[in-house]
């Protein structure tokens, strides 16, 4: 009988692979891909050589998140990772802000996603998460090593496979949100800390670079993410998704995992009010927060003393 902690652990060791049966791969092809899709994402991808990773996303003209995509280039192609819940969508609107760029994007069903830990298959996607690439900031104050990639082949290859909910497991422990579980139509990448690693503060235009900017300089996200150490004395994990304090719905639980070392443990997307201290609810499973985006993240600007601005009036 399969023991999901086991096949979690030979997964963290690099030993095992994880099919990700709910993730699709596109191509985009053309000279002017990098500059096209750097037109486009919130990544600079002008320079992506054969070999690199990037990960960008698609923002709507309000700076919410709508697609995330996962790029590796390997010389003749940009290869992009997606939910395969939202590749529909994706290959309707890239085919539409094509233009007259010298750009193609093909769907390749034929292909598969696995992901293991610091392994080494055919096109390799290595995720940034959790370092802070170039133009990025990193609101967190902690984030263990990852190491985690996504590798793209046509079969699997001869090593151990174990399922999809070990990575599950392994994605919530490093605290890595993911379109599928932590994105609604709200959602803005400070409140997941993406713009550590999907987001160039200092790039050319691209669709919600303003509202990202004035967040980030200006105001405060209106939610954070937060990893919960949930009490596992009864030996379940809640099925509820509603986070409370004192009776209040205060967030979401997005995504939950009984991990190998850590025992139950969950991300929600909490409202920047709530207290980093307090002990949470979900359902009647108390829960512990650990930090990953403080309610202080964004405000970044140095403004010069209100009694300045008034002078200057």
């Amino acid at each position: 009988m399969p023991n999901p902690l086991l096949e979690q652990r030979a997964l963290a060791e690099g030993k095992a692979l994880a099919p990700l049966t709910d993730r699709a791969v596109i191509a985009i092809e053309g000279n002017d891909r990098h500059t096209w899709l750097n037109s486009i994402l919130s990544q600079e991808l002008r320079s992506l050589g054969e070999g690199q990773s990037a990960e960008a996303l698609q923002l709507d003209p309000h700076g919410h998140v709508e697609f995330v995509l996962h790029l590796v280039e390997d010389g003749e192609r940009t290869w992009a990772i997606v939910e395969s819940s939202t590749k529909e969508a994706l290959l309707v609107w890239l085919d539409k802000m094509i233009f007259r760029s010298d750009v193609r994007v093909t769907d390749h069903p034929e292909l598969k996603v696995f992901f293991g830990i610091d392994t080494d298959f055919g096109i390799t996607w290595v995720d940034p998460w959790p370092n802070v690439v170039g133009g990025g900031v990193r609101y967190a104050q902690d984030a263990p090593v990852f190491n985690g990639r996504e590798h793209i082949l046509e079969s699997a290859p001869e090593i151990e496979l174990v399922p999809l909910d070990a990575a599950e497991a392994l994605r919530v422990a490093a605290r890595r949100p993911r379109q599928a579980n932590e994105v609604d139509d709200r959602t803005l990448p400070h409140e997941l800390d993406w713009l550590s690693t999907a987001v160039h503060l200092s790039k050319g235009c691209y669709r919600g670079q303003e509202s990202v900017a004035k967040v980030h300089n200006l105001g405060h996200p209106p939610r954070r993410l937060t990893f919960l150490h949930l009490d596992g004395s009864n030996h379940l994990l809640p099925e509820e998704v509603d986070v409370t304090l004192d009776g209040k719905v205060v967030g979401r639980v997005t995504s939950v995992a009984n991990h190998y070392e850590m025992g139950p443990i969950a991300l929600a997307v909490l409202s920047r009010s709530v207290p980093v201290e307090a002990t949470l609810m979900v359902g009647n499973v108390s829960a512990a927060q650990e930090v990953i985006v403080p309610p202080t993240a964004g405000k970044a600007a140095s403004l010069p003393p209100r009694s300045e601005l008034n002078q200057r009036r």
